[in-house]
């Protein structure tokens, strides 16, 4: 009685759909949050073996048209494989020495520039003093210190500078290995691509548009960047910042970090024009610097990334910030890629998650134009159907027009045998 009455209630409830009915929203969401918090927490354990690979898959995809030209010259995949690795390992090497020779020009500059700073931070003790706080106040608190502890912190500044360089050192060999085993096994990639596209092709699809993409973003933002610092060097030499080709060299490296870079760049030279110039070469560096890198990386860049970035700036930011907490100082590099990695297998690979790129994807135009072009293909689709829809239901239609005719040509039945018809046909 109760079944009975709970199917009557509910019509349309089966025990097979109660079997099969979603798990609650609430719990889906925990639990992948859940998921999602472990996720973080493995890989920012592996940092240092997630943050070296995923640059050397970076230095493959860009070199790879390399490799792919080799092979379409006649060279062995193998032979042009070792070819585009020794070009990474150069472009590497090239990279560390610029970083080493800046860093070098930087050390032995500093100490010349003692005497100013000595006096930028009496005056900068004047000023404090004028808000109340006397030196003799300020020398109280620091009387505190004695050298044991300033012995010990200095120990501690060159061991942490010493497992950096081994750090540093780790890195780039894990970068060099990662290159050369992934150049090696991308001999293959073509038919393991066209193996994807036949078994997923909307994943084949979005990875391809992601090595595409990333390609792209590479080299814009390494052309970008050396645009940027041959003005910022004009620019410093103009003001009369000295070590101008050192500046030069850091404002091309930190173009690598979106959206914070320059500022990371800005601020050793426009102390240094302090200590020379005085503040008014201090803001003129900073003025310089903001209106170059705006007009260039905000409004001349995008035109040319179009869709390799793929994400606005918001995402943009938001991403650097995630990654550089999970990967550490590689990762503001990587931050770009590594987001559009993550867009290309969650989002861009299924066709349910897509509405997300309605929120963070920056090529809307491109997004509205693949909408017409969807759209134009469905009414095309629709158009076809209507065209071979009155082939198949002509005969429809011919039986729908006989009882018309035979009623124009068959004298009509008395009322009373029409009545006696059809009550024979009830019975």
């Amino acid at each position: 009685m109760d079944t009975a009455a709970t199917e009557a209630r509910s019509p349309g409830v089966t025990p097979d759909s109660t079997a099969r009915r979603a798990w609650p929203r609430f719990l889906v969401i925990v639990l992948s949050l859940a998921g999602l918090v472990i996720a973080l927490q493995f890989v920012q354990g592996l940092q240092a073996i997630v943050g070296p690979v995923f640059l050397g898959l970076n230095l493959v995809l860009i070199a790879y048209p390399l490799q792919a030209w080799l092979i379409r010259q006649g060279v062995h995949r193998f032979l042009g494989a070792t070819v585009t690795v020794a070009v990474v390992v150069v472009v590497i090497l090239v990279f560390m020495a610029l970083i080493l020779w800046s860093a070098s020009e930087l050390v032995m500059a500093l100490p010349q520039y003692g005497q100013q700073f000595n006096e930028i931070y009496n005056s900068m003790i004047t000023w404090i003093g004028s808000f109340g706080v006397t030196p003799d106040m300020m020398l109280e608190q620091l009387s505190g210190l004695n050298m044991s502890t300033v012995v010990s912190t200095a120990t501690g500044i060159v061991t942490a500078l010493l497992s950096n360089v081994t750090a540093i050192l780790g890195l780039l060999a894990t970068v060099v290995m990662t290159v050369f085993f992934l150049a090696m096994d991308s001999v293959a990639v073509d038919r393991r691509m066209a193996l994807l596209n036949t078994a997923k092709y909307e994943l084949g699809t979005a990875l391809t548009a992601f090595a595409d993409g990333v390609r792209r973003y590479w080299v814009v933002t390494t052309i970008f960047g050396l645009i940027v610092a041959v003005l910022d060097v004009a620019a410093l030499a103009i003001i009369g910042v000295p070590m101008i080709w050192v500046w030069g060299v850091l404002s091309f490296l930190t173009n690598y970090i979106p959206n914070v870079g320059f500022i990371i760049g800005m601020v050793p030279p426009a102390l240094l024009g302090l200590v020379e110039g005085g503040w008014g070469a201090f803001f003129a560096v900073v003025a310089a610097y903001s209106v170059l890198n705006f007009v260039i990386q905000a409004v001349i860049q995008p035109k040319f990334t179009g869709e390799s970035v793929g994400v606005i700036p918001t995402v943009s930011f938001l991403s650097l910030l995630f990654w550089a907490w999970i990967l550490g100082p590689l990762g503001a590099i990587l931050a770009l890629p590594a987001t559009l990695l993550l867009k290309a297998i969650m989002v861009d690979a299924d066709p349910q998650s897509r509405w997300i790129n309605s929120f963070i994807a920056s090529d809307l135009k491109g997004m509205e134009a693949r909408d017409r072009r969807a759209r134009s293909t469905t009414a095309a689709g629709q158009d076809d159907a209507a065209v071979e829809a009155p082939g198949v239901s002509g005969p429809t239609e011919v039986t729908e027009t006989v009882p018309t005719e035979a009623a124009e040509t068959v004298p009509a039945e008395p009322a009373g045998r029409r009545r006696e018809s059809g009550e024979a046909q009830e019975n």
